[in-house]
């Protein structure tokens, strides 16, 4: 799967866990700061995502997402 077609799933998953204009969900929008989330967001979107792509994100590599394009590179390597 290319990197596009990636973060167009991870927008939709952040979509359906955020009620947010989806113009906000850009690979640079940071999951707090700028799209509000909070941790049981964030848990329920990584969780979606694992099912989706068929993947565990390990807990060390929880802290360094902060992006939405932290979350497309993380599966990009992995996938």
């Amino acid at each position: 799967m290319d990197r596009n077609a990636i973060f167009n799933k991870v927008k939709e998953y952040i979509l359906m866990q955020l009620p947010i204009d989806g113009d906000r969900v850009v690979e640079s929008a940071r999951m707090v700061e700028d799209l509000g989330a909070d941790s049981a967001n964030l848990m329920m979107l990584i969780m979606d995502l694992e099912t989706e792509f068929n993947l565990t994100v390990e807990d060390e590599a929880l802290g360094a997402i902060k992006t939405v394009g932290d979350i497309v590179d993380y599966i990009s390597k992995k996938g």
